[in-house]
């Protein structure tokens, strides 16, 4: 089968745009082969900083022959329907139809559409131009006289088609004045010279003999063994970091990994200032020194080029620029020491939080009301709490987070702590954040958990208040990011919170009017009831089992949902729940039709001296006993228990709908009897709404 090699060759691609403009092209290509009937076998994208490639496998060599019978309006039809078949079939007369009969329609016509198969090479020339004036690119640009446009100038395309056992052909198209050919270059500085391609096989590997290495993902290889390899010889460990290793693989053709140095002076600065800076400005890594932890003055940096005196002008030239960033970072460090933390305070009244919601500062004082009301819900010092709330923004005005906003919170604590505050108010500055996403740690010192807590509760709260809630996939505020968050900090440090009433302490202070207090506490409630079905997918919790306890007055306490859920899942899983259940689904039918038909829902307690069966009898008994233990059982917090008195009434229910009558004609056997299976419901509910259980 014949294979399609396509390369885009152009000047430098952005690193970051370099992986989805590959897999967008991939996407395009393929799905085009698919629609014009050509299926393939397998295919593969690459991308370099200066082209993308395509290699797809088992093309066929053309599209085969199609018939296609489409049935028309009938005979007599208005002439505008018959103008509209003619179209769609591609006729240009009627007399181009057949007509067939049916015995129940009548005649009607009939277009046979015959389509000749196709050469691929016809097919992939008639579509790739389209696919290239239609690029997803993030940004593009025109240049010279063009009017097309690509992420930069394109300057030659590779399109060849065949099997491996023959010459492959050219596919001949052209898009902006440049004609698909066979032919591409090597490396800008070290191969800088134009070779012919036939295939990938020998494509990939003249590009490799012209100091090329086409897969990203063995450049990032080659970067990182180097990388390691280079600190053990310096007795050192790399920081990994991916991000930065997918960004440098994307900057370079031909890896070439060197090392340098810095002044060891500039170690005083945190690690985490020296590695950004680093990072940010250089695109280098740093080292750390295994034995201490803490990073070393050397750093790796990865080039594009051999050069004939081994690297050492191109590590020089970055530690020149290295010396220079980091002496602003220290800089940075040193002024913001020498004023206090509570010092940033008033100047957090001049930075709006939100236009709706006011400043900085005014957040800070609802952070530090509502941390002093939480932290005795969390075993937290309250005075400690309330002072970190207090400091929580105090680093967004420093030098160094307004250089590197992603130090925030974590330059907070370096300052609280070189300023002499308490351990966990410096902790609980940096930690108020957390967690940021899936991977992310929560808080686990009690006034950081606090601090955090409010942080998560205030942006709910006062996003809700002014109607800025996420909708779809718009989430501009990170919303459902901070209720996750909040159920993770609940549940992995299991606390037992009121989150409703933790939700109006933070609404009180807000300075926005609210309507209805109370339908925004529900309607957060029910938002946090949809990020905890989320959170707890991985852990294999049914959705419907989480509604099922949701939908019962007063279910705020996270930990006591959760714990409920996971009693209710065993429960229905097991014989006598899932058998109860399906007792329960059928009361509740029949209550259903019943309270329709007559219009009020079922009420009052059946009379015992109504009953005239053992089967009522018995039933009436076993649900006095189940709903006592079971009512004992959730109030102690024993929901396996509560569970456990339920279980009883499976066999009491099998037996009354075996062996009784509900819709009786005496009317008062009847009521009393639908007074009974509401008995059953109600039993039920204390524990969970069964009518949301599935099955």
């Amino acid at each position: 089968m014949p294979d399609l090699l396509l390369e885009l060759f152009s000047e430098e691609i952005p690193a970051r745009m370099q992986r989805k403009a590959a897999e967008d092209l991939k996407t395009l290509v393929t799905n085009a082969l698919v629609d014009a009937g050509l299926p393939y076998e397998g295919a593969k994208a690459f991308a370099t900083p200066r082209r993308l490639a395509l290699h797809v496998a088992g093309v066929p060599a053309g599209s085969a022959a199609t018939r296609e019978e489409r049935k028309g309006p009938r005979v007599g039809a208005p002439e505008k329907a018959v103008e509209g078949f003619l179209r769609g079939a591609g006729l240009q007369s009627i007399d181009q139809a057949t007509v067939q009969s049916d015995p129940k329609k009548g005649d009607f016509y009939v277009a046979v559409i015959e389509k000749p198969g196709q050469s691929a090479i016809g097919i992939i020339a008639e579509f790739m131009p389209g696919i290239l004036r239609g690029f997803p690119w993030p940004k593009s640009m025109r240049w010279g006289t063009a009017t097309t446009r690509w992420v930069r100038p394109l300057h030659s395309i590779i399109a060849t088609f065949g099997p491996e056992t023959e010459e492959p052909e050219l596919v001949p198209f052209e898009f902006d004045g440049i004609r698909s050919g066979k032919t591409t270059r090597g490396h800008r500085f070290l191969a800088d010279e134009t070779f012919a391609v036939r295939r990938f096989d020998d494509y990939a590997m003249g590009l490799e003999k012209h100091k090329v290495v086409l897969d990203a993902d063995r450049r990032k290889d080659i970067i990182l063994n180097d990388a390691k390899d280079r600190a053990l010889a310096l007795g050192l460990e790399l920081v990994e970091d991916a991000g930065l290793l997918e960004e440098v693989a994307g900057l370079v053709e031909w890896p070439v990994v060197l090392t340098g140095s810095f002044d060891e002076e500039f170690l005083d600065i945190p690690d985490e200032c020296i590695q950004l800076t680093i990072r940010v400005n250089q695109k280098c890594f740093v080292l750390k020194d295994p034995q201490s932890g803490r990073l070393a003055n050397r750093f790796v940096l990865v080039s594009n080029i051999v050069a004939d005196d081994g690297g050492k002008l191109i590590a020089a030239g970055n530690e020149k620029v290295i010396r220079a960033r980091l002496s602003d970072a220290r800089f940075f460090w040193d002024t913001d020491l020498k004023s206090q933390l509570s010092d940033n305070l008033p100047k957090l009244n001049d930075v709006k939080f939100h236009e709706k919601l006011g400043s900085v500062g005014a957040r800070v004082e609802r952070l530090i009301a509502l941390s002093g009301e939480l932290a005795p819900l969390v075993g937290a010092d309250q005075a400690k709490a309330k002072r970190a709330a207090e400091l929580a923004k105090a680093d967004l005005v420093s030098n160094m987070v307004f250089e590197f906003p992603e130090l925030q919170g974590l330059m907070g604590r370096y300052y609280a702590a070189a300023q002499g505050e308490d351990a966990s108010v410096a902790t609980a500055i940096e930690e108020h954040y957390k967690p940021q996403g899936p991977s992310d740690q929560v808080p686990v010192d009690p006034v950081a958990i606090a601090v955090a807590l409010a942080e998560k509760l205030d942006l709910l709260a006062g996003f809700w208040a002014i109607e800025e809630k996420p909708t779809g996939s718009k989430d501009p505020y990170a919303l459902r990011r901070a209720a996750l968050g909040v159920i993770r900090i609940v549940l992995e440090n299991g606390l037992r919170l009121r989150l409703g009433d933790a939700i109006r302490s933070a609404l009180e202070p807000i300075d926005v009017s609210v309507a209805d207090p109370d339908a925004l506490v529900a309607d957060l409630l029910s938002f946090f009831g949809d990020r905890l079905k989320v959170h707890l997918k991985d852990e294999g919790a049914r959705h419907d089992l989480i509604d099922a306890v949701f939908a019962l007055e007063d279910q705020d306490d996270l930990l006591m949902v959760v714990k409920r859920v996971e009693a209710l899942g065993n429960f229905v899983s097991s014989d006598d729940g899932a058998n109860l259940l399906a007792g329960y689904k059928r009361a509740v039918n029949i209550l259903r039709a019943e309270e329709k038909k007559d219009g009020a829902p079922v009420s009052g307690k059946p009379h015992a001296d109504h009953f005239q069966e053992q089967a009522e009898i018995d039933l009436a008994a076993a649900i006095g006993t189940a709903r006592a233990e079971t009512e004992s059982a959730v109030s102690s917090e024993n929901f396996e228990g509560a569970m456990e008195a339920l279980s009883k009434l499976r066999a009491p229910v099998d037996r009354f709908f075996e062996d009784i009558l509900v819709n009786a004609e005496d009317p008062a056997l009847r009521t009393n009897r639908l007074q009974l299976l509401a008995e059953i419901r109600d039993a039920t509910h204390v524990v969970a709404d069964f009518s949301k259980v599935s099955g």
